[in-house]
């Protein structure tokens, strides 16, 4: 069966599944680009490149496009050259595994806009690098 992405949940009773991963915030597999409240939530998301504050734009306060923009920075990111020993050792720990986040899940036939559906995709593919 493949690995799928669960979005983790703060009801009551829930845990999460045996054998799956939280890929999220503080863990070394967490996505850089972070999505945060633009003033009021009717001003919009922005969207944050690490700790320091760097705002790379803003969004709808609707938030479909900054996570996909978000997800994508992130794609670009971990396939970038300088990134080669993150991707195996992420191989190493995640092949094969359920991932957990946060984020939303798609409705169904919809894209997966989040970085877990990212990794997903890379820790299962045929290492190039």
């Amino acid at each position: 069966m493949s690995p799928v992405r669960i979005q983790r949940r703060r009801t009551k009773g829930w845990r999460k599944p045996e054998g799956a991963v939280y890929v999220g915030r503080p863990t070394r597999f967490g996505n850089p680009a972070r999505i945060i409240p633009a003033g009021d939530h009717r001003n919009g998301l922005l969207v944050q490149w690490g700790t320091d504050g760097g705002v790379v734009g803003t969004w709808p306060a609707d938030g479909l496009d900054a996570r996909r923009y978000a997800t994508e920075l992130y794609r670009h990111w971990i396939n970038q050259p300088e990134q080669a020993d993150a991707r195996r050792l992420f191989r190493a720990l995640l092949h094969g595994r359920d991932l957990t986040c946060w984020c939303p899940l798609p409705a169904e036939g919809q894209p997966d806009h989040c970085h877990a559906a990212v990794l997903i995709s890379l820790v299962n593919e045929e290492a190039t690098s």
